[in-house]
């Protein structure tokens, strides 16, 4: 199966225009797309959050949030008690497990600019 596991700090970079936005984009170009269900979550709160900083751009938010959940992801539902093990085995938050352990159980590259994911991606 190819493909690789997005998380938000890469799709969101592509979906709310961010300075990594091309760099994100040559990261998945061409890939199947796979994420946890919680990455509709955190793109709905980045756009929350930069809505309260920008509220003249809140329907230009919503739009991109409401794209980005329109693109061919392949939505998957993860092991929570196994999350919560691999959360606590390296120190990662259950939220960024959650990608980790899609990409371990899928066998996939993940796509990532969250430096202590990947780290935790690379290791045995």
């Amino acid at each position: 199966m190819p493909g690789e596991v997005i998380d938000a700090s890469l799709l969101g970079a592509i979906v709310f225009g961010e300075p990594r936005a091309k760099e994100a984009i040559s990261l998945i170009r061409g890939e199947e797309l796979y994420a946890p269900s919680l990455l509709a979550y955190e793109l709905a709160s980045v756009a929350r959050k930069k809505a309260l900083v920008y509220p003249d751009q809140h329907g230009k938010l919503a739009q991109a949030l409401e794209l980005a959940l329109l693109l061919g992801i392949h939505w998957m539902e993860v092991d929570h008690v196994a999350v919560f093990a691999l959360a606590m085995d390296t120190g990662l938050t259950t939220y960024d497990a959650s990608y980790l352990y899609l990409a371990r159980s899928l066998g996939l590259p993940l796509a990532t600019f969250d430096e202590r994911l990947q780290t935790a991606m690379n290791s045995p």
